[in-house]
């Protein structure tokens, strides 16, 4: 499971995409004009609390493939492997700046986040309704030459997903059958992918929620989810040596925690995960799992013997074990649960897994 940066030129996604994965691209990275690779931890506050009351010998922090892609401009646009690039991702993170800097350029000449946005979502919803044209002329040819059941079916489905982009709206508002998302499964259709937008404000203008509130209402219906950073404050704590320097500097900006440890977990609800802990004085981890798992698959991503042998899962809630402070408390309480091969786990389960093989 992968999510990838895009962008135009000069919006700041190499600055976060260097944040989020400790990864600072090489000039041969750079030079290559293709997709860079890393790997980005994910900072949660539930995973921190878990560590500071067990005090584990060892932490693992849940981790995501993460990709920073070329820049969006006419000539990826035109060689069309920029949708390559796309088509090879789970979910998109879209940096747009809304930043004004006299002495960085914009490539259309102004800073407009809404414009630039909806230039980049027209480009994506194209691609997708060239490839189906052309795809329907070939099912046109094949329906005259062999009159294929087959070939009528995808006709069909293709048809009403043109229908759908011609009014502008991204395929992954639209509902299908497991049927009808198997036969197209192979087809390079970039606007199924889930979408973050990521707004590059200036730090004087974090403090104001009015462009994010807006873009939220405007884009709310194409199925996108929004939140605002400042590239450039983010890395100013990333570069603070101590975690005493980067809560005092949190402090005085005002700021709860970082925004790149807010969109870490934004891109983990976009590639359709959840998050769930197993504890104990030897090990603290946080894994993740697709959303809907039962037990026995999310303890298959644990090991795969835990999922062959599973037996029960012991959950306990987060919420309860942070209300109450304790397993023990929580076991008190009569909020240790017993589940079975059934269970769908939740974000933020505690999980003990039972198992024999």
């Amino acid at each position: 499971m992968k999510i990838g940066i895009i962008g135009l030129p000069q919006t700041g996604k190499k600055t976060l995409f260097e944040i989020l994965s400790g990864h600072k691209p090489t000039d041969g990275e750079l030079a290559s004009n293709k997709p860079i690779k890393a790997v980005a931890e994910i900072k949660d506050p539930r995973f921190d609390n878990l560590v500071e009351v067990f005090k584990p010998a060892k932490q693992v922090r849940a981790r995501i493939d993460i990709e920073t892609l070329p820049k969006i401009e006419k000539d990826t646009i035109a060689k069309g492997e920029i949708f390559a690039h796309i088509d090879e991702l789970d979910a998109i993170c879209h940096v747009v700046r809304a930043f004004k800097d006299e002495s960085v350029y914009h490539i259309a000449g102004s800073v407009d986040p809404k414009r630039d946005i909806d230039s980049v979502n027209s480009e994506l919803i194209l691609h997708d309704l060239i490839f189906i044209e052309k795809r329907l002329e070939r099912i046109e040819k094949s329906i005259k030459q062999a009159r294929e059941e087959i070939s009528e079916k995808e006709k069909e489905l293709l048809t009403r997903l043109k229908d759908h982009l011609d009014k502008e709206f991204p395929l992954r508002l639209l509902k299908l059958t497991a049927d009808e998302e198997k036969s197209i499964s192979s087809y390079p259709f970039v606007t199924f992918k889930k979408m973050i937008i990521v707004l590059n404000v200036s730090e004087e203008d974090l403090d104001s929620t009015k462009l994010v509130d807006q873009l939220k209402s405007d884009y709310q219906s194409a199925g996108i989810d929004l939140m605002q950073v400042s590239a450039k404050v983010e890395s100013e704590i990333a570069n603070l040596e101590s975690e005493e320097e980067r809560k005092q500097f949190l402090k005085e900006l005002g700021i709860a925690e970082p925004a790149i440890n807010i969109l870490a977990r934004l891109c983990i609800k976009a590639l359709d995960l959840i998050s769930f802990f197993t504890v104990g004085p030897d090990e603290v981890r946080q894994w993740t799992t697709r959303a809907g798992s039962t037990a026995p698959e999310a303890a298959g991503v644990i090991h795969t013997d835990l999922q062959k042998g599973f037996i029960r899962a012991e959950v306990i809630k987060y919420s309860d074990f942070e209300s109450l402070g304790s397993e023990m408390k929580v076991k008190e309480s009569g909020k240790l649960y017993l589940k079975g091969k059934d269970y769908i786990v939740d974000d933020g389960d505690m999980l003990n897994i039972r198992f024999n093989v």
